[in-house]
């Protein structure tokens, strides 16, 4: 397959998000410094709300969890009910979530979390979601094309449709035909793309996946997927063998399908 190309037989695009339609600085600097600046405030302000007690309950379940496969945990076992000491309970929520954070987790309780402080940040002005210049524009063209295009990001579908939703770019959420998040699988699973596949209601090979990981982009392979690597600024460096492998693009405009003019 040429490089740029999007074969013909092609009915869905899938697009990751991190590194490929939104600069990856942007979780990096922006949404992960939000959480742990206004962490405890948040906190504070919603401990006797029903969600921010959800979210609080799921994160004790996690350190149980934890505790009973033998994971490695911050050494607090998070109660929110037994403690008298409203601050000190609090404190003890802070230090488990940056410690998730430090240590690169993706619970289903940190993203829960995470997801919320996020809305309240979208809603109120202090975050807009960024996406490369090229991504708009390039798949309202696919779309005219006939093309769907949905999104498979490891963030929650939750956490997307606030990107999107609330982006530099406006509310672009009518782009999209379908979000998927890794309640469907790991992304570096082939079966994910199986599944995707089979809830979009087409073959594997009438996808092509757009990702920056080669990792995944090695599952959707093996799930019979098409794939385009996509390379931008402050994307992990990829191997000679990776590049002499992989359709490499640099900008969605550079994605034609075949025989289109």
């Amino acid at each position: 397959m040429a490089t740029g190309s999007i074969p013909a037989n092609t009915t869905a695009l899938l697009l990751d998000i991190e590194g490929t339609t939104t600069p990856i600085t942007f979780v990096k600097d922006i949404l992960f410094p939000y959480i742990k600046d206004n962490l405890e405030e948040h906190l504070s302000a919603h401990w006797e709300e029903d969600e921010c007690k959800q979210d609080v309950h799921l994160l004790k379940k996690q350190v149980e969890e934890d505790l009973r496969l033998n994971r490695a945990c911050a050494q607090h076992v998070l109660d929110q009910s037994g403690h008298t000491d409203e601050e000190k309970a609090i404190r003890e929520v802070v230090d488990n979530v940056l410690w998730q954070m430090a240590s690169d987790r993706k619970t289903t309780a940190l993203k829960q979390l995470q997801g919320h402080m996020w809305r309240a940040a979208y809603a109120a002005g202090r975050i807009k979601g960024e996406v490369y210049q090229d991504v708009v524009p390039s798949i309202r063209r696919w779309r005219r094309q006939g093309l769907k295009v949905y999104i498979y990001s490891s963030g929650s579908v939750e956490a997307q449709k606030l990107l999107f939703g609330n982006s530099v770019e406006g509310d672009v959420l009518d782009l999209f035909d379908g979000h998927f998040d890794t309640n469907i699988g790991a992304k570096v699973e082939s079966k994910s793309y199986e599944r995707i596949a089979e809830r979009i209601g087409c073959l594997s090979e009438e996808i092509m996946f757009l990702t920056d990981v080669t990792r995944e982009a090695k599952a959707a392979e093996d799930a019979g997927v098409n794939v385009a690597v996509v390379v931008r600024p402050g994307n992990m460096e990829l191997t000679e063998e990776e590049r002499s492998h992989y359709n490499l693009i640099t900008t969605f405009s550079q994605l034609e399908v075949t025989g289109s003019t």
